[in-house]
This record gives C-alpha cells, structure tokens and sequence, in this order.
C-alpha cells in the first residue's frame, strides 16, 4: 500500500499535499510515494475502471457491472481491479457473491494537486 494513502495528510511524512509540479519541483520522496499512483493508472484497462467506478451511481460498482464493459477475460479485469486495490486507488467490500468497488477521493485528490498548473501556465494556453 502507498504511504499515506488513506491519511488525512497525504505527504510520505505525514505533511499536507504537496505543490504542484509547475510551482516547484517535486522531492525525492514525493516521487518516490506518487510514482506507483501513476504507474496503476497509466494502464488504458485500468484507467478506464478507475472512471466507471468513479462514475457510477452512488460512487461505487459491483464487479459484474465492470466485466461487460471489456473485451478482455474476467480474469484479467480481476487483475486490473487489484492493482488498483494495491496502490489504494479504490477500495472493495464483499456483499454475498459480488465484490463492490469505490474509488478513494483521498489518493485522487493527491494525484490531481500534483497535477494542477500554474495559473501563469493557465493563462497562456486560454483559447
């Protein structure tokens, strides 16, 4: 599991987020704890079960919602699924028979404060 994942702090040493990389550069130890986050997502599979699970009704996806949505085996979206389990990306729960998804609004909130742009940067690039 990430460091920090579920903290309310969410820095490797228990700090608040960090700034974003346009504002100064990232510390070896911010890298070192966001690069398996990044990593998790830069899978097209995974990136897309990361959205559906955001997306759906209520927050949460049961497993047999996310299957159909692929051309790949269940099998292989169990692994996608634990990946995403494993850097703290979502979470699951057993009810019965099925496994419910929910995305961690923690570790997203992480990884989109690192990726904000300086607004000098916003300024520029206005259409």
């Amino acid at each position: 599991m990430v460091a920090g994942a579920g903290d309310a702090r969410c820095g490797p040493d228990g700090t608040d987020c960090c700034a974003p990389l346009a504002r100064e550069p990232l510390s070896d130890a911010w890298a070192e704890d966001l690069a398996p986050l990044f990593k998790a997502v830069a899978d097209p599979v995974r990136l897309r079960l990361l959205s559906l699970i955001a997306c759906h009704e209520g927050g949460e996806s049961c497993v047999c919602d996310l299957t159909d949505a692929f051309d790949v085996t269940g099998p292989a979206v169990s692994y996608h699924l634990r990946v995403l389990r494993e850097a703290a990306l979502i979470s699951a729960e057993r009810r019965g028979t099925w496994v419910y998804y929910r995305v961690n609004p923690q570790v997203m909130a992480r990884m989109s404060a690192v990726l904000v742009p300086a607004p000098a940067v916003l300024a520029g690039t206005a259409m």
